[in-house]
């Protein structure tokens, strides 16, 4: 789901849900008044939160499309709540069952209001990487501490995790498509796709499951189109993401895993290709306003 994926992942994710943009997908310009007021954490003041609040319901319930969304989010805690709780941590671990593909596994924080990440490897303690909202960058030992695209995955986790709500910004086109059956319940379905210039893979796009009784999201479609791996355009086969299992953090709803499949000609899972494993999830209350700046003997990413 910034001047950076993979969409699940900016976002939606994100998104998808999903890879590093440069410009956040669910960025809107950053209030200076909140700059201004900011602590010596990375915290916002509450009258920003209540602002951005207002304006993402205001928004959302212009369309239909709209109001499942703003709909989830109530039902998966709240943006207020979401917001208010400050950054969010946790460990994401991507295992493709094809192993020749490297694993992806880091405890990661990320600041939910502008979209920075900091990773550390869960292997190796002293390897980190992260976006700092205008430069990725890594900081590691062994130049092999991380067998994969690191500025692409800064913020991919966060546009999974962070269904429904980081569908509030700018940028983000929703459309209410025709309901589906998945796992015998009727599904309220949302596509989500991005302006021109909304990060650095507009193209994504995700397709969003929520069952109808309950508003939660219970599974995500998606592609990849990000230009590194696609130099002439172009993108990978659709994807479905099976959301597995739940735990309520500090008000908020998330799944503890994902399944994702390759997705069939009839709109379903097929081939299951990638286990993902969520834990350690909680908000951090006393992260300092530097701790998503681009450290000191760090290597810029380009």
């Amino acid at each position: 789901m910034k001047n950076t994926h993979l969409k699940l992942l900016t976002l939606i994710i994100l998104s998808v849900f999903l890879g590093c943009k440069e410009t956040p997908k669910n960025a809107e310009d950053k209030d200076s008044i909140a700059n201004e007021a900011m602590s010596a954490n990375a915290t916002v003041p509450t009258a920003w939160i209540t602002n951005r609040v207002a304006k993402a319901k205001e928004k959302l319930n212009r369309t239909d499309a709209g109001k499942v969304v703003w709909n989830a989010m109530e039902a998966h805690g709240g943006l207020d709540t979401w917001y208010g709780n400050g950054p969010l941590s946790f460990r994401f671990n991507y295992q493709p069952l094809d192993t020749t593909k490297a694993q992806r596994d880091s405890y990661q924080t990320v600041d939910t209001w502008s979209n920075k990440a900091r990773h550390t490897s869960a292997t190796e303690s002293t390897a980190h990487y992260g976006w700092s909202g205008t430069t990725a960058w890594i900081k590691a030992a062994d130049s092999l501490a991380f067998k994969y695209d690191t500025k692409f995955w800064a913020l991919t986790p966060i546009y999974f995790l962070g269904q429904p709500f980081i569908l509030d910004g700018e940028g983000v086109n929703l459309e209410l498509l025709p309901q589906k059956t998945y796992k015998e319940s009727p599904q309220d379905v949302v596509k989500v796709t991005f302006d021109a210039g909304t990060g650095d893979a507009p193209d994504d796009y995700y397709i969003l499951y929520f069952k109808e009784d309950t508003h939660q999201l219970t599974a995500i479609r998606y592609i990849v189109s990000y230009p590194a791996y696609f130099k002439d355009g172009g993108h990978l086969p659709e994807k479905f993401m099976e959301v597995i299992g739940a735990t309520t953090v500090e008000g908020i709803l998330f799944p503890t895993g994902y399944k994702t499949h390759w997705l069939t000609d009839q709109e379903t899972p097929g081939e299951y290709i990638t286990k993902i494993d969520v834990s350690d999830i909680h908000f951090e209350k006393q992260v300092s306003k530097d701790f998503f700046d681009v450290p000191e003997g760090a290597k810029i990413v380009e």
